[in-house]
């Protein structure tokens, strides 16, 4: 599987297993297209996606799928798990084996989980560069206040990886229910920055990555396709 761009010369010497040199010749002949297009050039990027046909014969064809599931308490988020029921096992698509989990949750969180079998979106999507925004409601034991709301806006330092969290936004909905954002993903962040406060946390539901948000529509365990709109994020 090509999961990054790879030059046209040397896609073909490893799918074809022949000399990179021998390939000059079959792209020179005019026998290999690209989604429709006769293909020459020994440079010319092909990705994992690329539609590639030789001598009218498919080499390549493989099609994105890009999923949201609206995950229930009491499964994994692996693809596979000796022990308990993952997400994959509540799809019901073809593909589902070739699928891989974009932003994992908690066992008992709840809520967004994107998948796909596109390395590249997903990684452009979860990259800490970009920052993309992960927006989730979580309800705790004990009251928040508005010191803890600063605390989160200023980042919280973890001594046990050495290293200070980014700004996160917390907002107060009601004594015992807030809405949190964050733009990183650091290991169980934000009941770490609630057990700062020994406020223990009792639910995380994640509605939100980015612009694309939870289907109302979608019951626990349901999934659906991403319309192109939320793909392009």
């Amino acid at each position: 599987m090509h999961s990054k761009r790879s030059r046209l010369d040397r896609f073909l010497s490893s799918e074809l297993n022949i000399p990179r040199k021998d390939t000059k010749l079959i792209l020179a002949q005019g026998r290999v297209s690209i989604d429709g297009h006769v293909v020459s050039d020994t440079q010319y990027q092909v990705d994992e996606f690329s539609y590639v046909l030789i001598d009218g014969k498919v080499l390549q064809n493989k099609t994105p799928h890009y999923l949201m599931l609206h995950k229930p308490k009491g499964y994994v988020s692996a693809t596979k798990d000796e022990q308990h029921s993952t997400v994959i096992d509540l799809l019901d698509v073809p593909y589902k084996n070739q699928l891989h989990i974009v932003g994992r949750l908690d066992f008992n969180s709840t809520g967004l989980l994107l998948l796909t079998n596109n390395g590249r979106w997903s990684r452009t999507l979860m990259s800490p560069e970009n920052k993309v925004a992960k927006r989730y409601r979580v309800t705790v034991e004990q009251s928040i206040t508005k010191e803890m709301v600063l605390s989160f806006a200023e980042g919280m330092y973890f001594s046990y990886e050495n290293i200070m969290t980014q700004a996160a936004e917390l907002n107060i909905i009601s004594e015992n229910i807030a809405e949190v954002t964050l733009r990183e993903g650091r290991y169980h962040q934000i009941k770490r920055m609630f057990g700062h406060f020994q406020n223990k946390v009792l639910e995380i539901h994640r509605f939100a990555i980015g612009a694309i948000q939870l289907d109302d529509a979608l019951m626990p365990g349901e999934s659906r396709t991403l319309t192109e709109r939320e793909i392009s994020f």
